[in-house]
């Protein structure tokens, strides 16, 4: 695939020149990983986060290296996001994923009581100078010039915090920064796209948003409403992977393409289902939902899908 080629020769900043709004999948822990990147990709995503690895557990142990992070040849562009909250164990772990991926980024964002209370995600985004000596740090010691460290961040109720914590990090040489629109204490609140829009306007670095992005029409809206250089998904891609490339709900090709991607990884059951009960939420009854729901083995959920909605399109003989 040649725009893939382009688009990792000159890094992921390349990508951001051309003018278009950048379509990202977001960092997803238990769900953005190879499998679930390999099928956005088909359905015209431009970039793919891993789910949150722990920097230091990562660096610690191979085996959380082996299950963490895994990649292949065409999982491109790729970044690798990263759970820290010092700066050399930050480079340390950018240094061994760089060989195989575009960029790190630094988890400032996530609200969860176990990470806040390590010293990890959205705690960060009340410590800038740490935070610019984690970027820095990365940038000093990664040798390839093209690769992107990022943040992705949630925003201050006094967001003069919020701009001050990102004009840091962008005089210690961040490539973009990821602002997810709510507080910390936010969950299904409506997203703040003002505030995106003030920090949009108070860097000169891409900023890409997050938040509510359910459809392609969201797309357009939320760069229309902040200005800002591309978008990230979360739930919307889990319910609908092909969501970037314009469909409303998630097209049968597409529960297709997730059963052999499946298959050929070897994507554990539960992965496999669970990522199914998302994809067809929208688009079934509630007794269709429990009977799907139930179901115990790779075979019976390819029988039921076969019964209930039929074969993709070009195997129908």
């Amino acid at each position: 695939d040649v725009r893939l080629e382009i688009s990792t020769d000159g890094g992921i900043m390349d990508m951001f020149e051309k003018g278009k709004v950048l379509k990202m999948c977001a960092p997803m822990v238990r769900y953005s990983k190879l499998a679930f990147r390999s099928l956005v990709r088909k359905y015209s995503c431009d970039v793919c986060f891993t789910p949150m690895i722990v920097a230091a557990d990562f660096l610690r142990s191979t085996k959380a290296r082996d299950s963490e992070f895994t990649t292949n040849k065409h999982d491109r562009p790729l970044i690798v996001q990263f759970a820290a909250h010092d700066a050399q164990t930050l480079a340390d772990a950018a240094c061994v994923v760089a060989p195989f991926s575009d960029g790190v980024d630094l988890n400032c964002g996530c609200p969860q009581r176990w990470a806040m209370s390590a010293g990890y995600g959205a705690c960060l985004i009340n410590k800038p100078e740490l935070v610019k000596d984690m970027v820095r740090c990365v940038k000093n010691q990664v040798d390839n010039p093209n690769y992107t460290v990022s943040i992705k961040i949630r925003i201050h109720k006094d967001l003069k915090k919020t701009v001050d914590l990102c004009q840091k990090a962008e005089s210690a040489g961040v490539s973009w920064v990821t602002v997810h629109g709510r507080t910390a204490e936010e969950r299904h609140q409506p997203v703040h796209y003002d505030a995106i829009r003030t920090i949009k306007d108070s860097l000169s670095v891409p900023v890409i948003a997050n938040g509510d992005i359910k459809y392609l029409r969201d797309v357009e809206s939320t760069h229309q409403l902040t200005g800002v250089d591309g978008v990230m998904a979360a739930r919307g891609l889990l319910s609908n992977p092909a969501m970037f490339a314009g469909y409303e709900d998630t097209p049968l090709d597409c529960v297709w393409d997730w059963v052999d991607v499946s298959i050929e990884q070897g994507t554990p059951f539960t992965c496999f289902h669970q990522h199914l009960i998302y994809m067809l939420e929208r688009v079934s009854s509630q007794p269709e939902r429990k009977v799907f729901n139930s179901l115990s083995s790779t075979s019976a959920v390819i029988d039921y899908l076969q019964n209930t909605y039929g074969l993709p399109q070009d195997l129908e003989t």
